[in-house]
């Protein structure tokens, strides 16, 4: 079944950061999915807001990606410059939505793939 492994999103991110300004920050953890696949979970900090970003696939298989905001313990108070960053962040995250999503487009990988990878010859 294909799938996304924490080592393909890290690849990609490491391309979306050669190809664009911003995404210093963004960073990949392993998530389990429902089958246990290491299915990927990438995070967007942000510096002018006190939450974070999520972006994960749809589905396994599927090529979309949710974009999900972290809950936040208070209100935000921003200046125009402050609320500008937010923009300049949010449209980061929304162009690693969009640079993902076309990566995912036709992408096989294998659960069995990565295991085969980590096996010592």
């Amino acid at each position: 079944m294909p799938f996304r492994s924490k080592q393909t999103l890290e690849t990609w991110i490491d391309d979306f950061r050669t190809t664009r300004e911003g995404g210093a920050l963004i960073s990949v953890l392993v998530q389990d999915g429902a089958d246990g696949a290491d299915t990927g979970l990438v995070i967007v900090p942000l510096r002018n807001d006190s939450t974070e970003i999520y972006l994960q696939p749809v589905a396994v298989g599927d090529p979309r990606w949710s974009i999900s905001f972290g809950a936040r313990s208070e209100d935000s108070e921003l200046t125009a410059a402050e609320l500008h960053g937010l923009a300049a962040e949010l449209l980061v995250a929304a162009s690693l939505c969009q640079f993902l999503e076309e990566k995912s487009i036709g992408h096989e990988e294998h659960q069995d793939d990565e295991q085969a990878e980590n096996v010592p010859a």
